[in-house]
């Protein structure tokens, strides 16, 4: 009697290749919904909107001039890309295409804050970052301390850290996205990691000195 043979642990996925399949499929189906919508299914529509919320909110969060506003920006980028569905022909995944439109509505927010006179200063930075999370999530208190620490980052570098390490972009779509070689994000990425690194370390080491005082 011949046994089964059994399946070599060697042949079993990865975590990281599990994550890219997953990321793959999901791309591919909210890209299947952004043609639909643009055919006037308004079921796509409203699949196609939960689907890349989270998304595009992180990262009008990390990169908008005002994570307050985090909101308005995120509701901004969706009304532009349903104002020109019909130009969607699904060249690239409607994530990269959605976030593309966030960039735009960031770079928008920007210029506008920077040409109306400045009435008065923002609130408290630790207040602010607070009302731009997302409540009841994982991590809450960590997600307000990430986005201190990437506010400090040059906006190329953070930019690049967002949109591969915390939106999940590959790299070659992060950087057609942000008009610049591959080679180009992922050293963008690695300064803006070792940064954080030395930021984070920095904190701990001033934190206990700081709570004896």
């Amino acid at each position: 009697m011949i046994s089964p043979a059994l399946p070599d642990p060697c042949d079993r996925p990865s975590r990281a290749t599990r994550i890219r399949d997953e990321r793959t499929y999901a791309d591919e189906l909210t890209t299947m919904w952004a043609l639909a919508a643009r055919g006037g299914d308004q079921e796509a529509v409203e699949n196609l909107v939960r689907a890349l919320h989270r998304d595009v909110r992180r990262f009008v969060t990390h990169l908008g001039a005002d994570p307050q506003a985090a909101d308005d920006l995120a509701q901004d980028t969706f009304l532009r890309a349903l104002g020109s569905l019909h130009r969607f022909e699904g060249r690239s995944s409607a994530r990269t295409w959605l976030l593309s439109i966030a960039r735009r509505a960031v770079i928008d927010s920007h210029r506008y804050a920077s040409a109306r006179p400045r009435l008065a200063d923002t609130d408290d930075w630790q207040a602010v970052a607070e009302r731009a999370q997302e409540r009841g999530l994982p991590g809450f208190d960590d997600g307000i301390a990430l986005t201190e620490l990437l506010d400090a980052l040059p906006d190329e570098r953070r930019e690049a850290f967002v949109l591969t390490q915390l939106v999940g972009l590959p790299y070659a779509e992060a950087a057609a996205l942000s008009d610049c070689p591959v080679g180009t994000v992922r050293s963008r990425v690695a300064r803006a990691r070792a940064a954080l690194a030395r930021s984070l370390d920095d904190a701990e080491r001033a934190g206990p000195s700081g709570a004896a005082a």
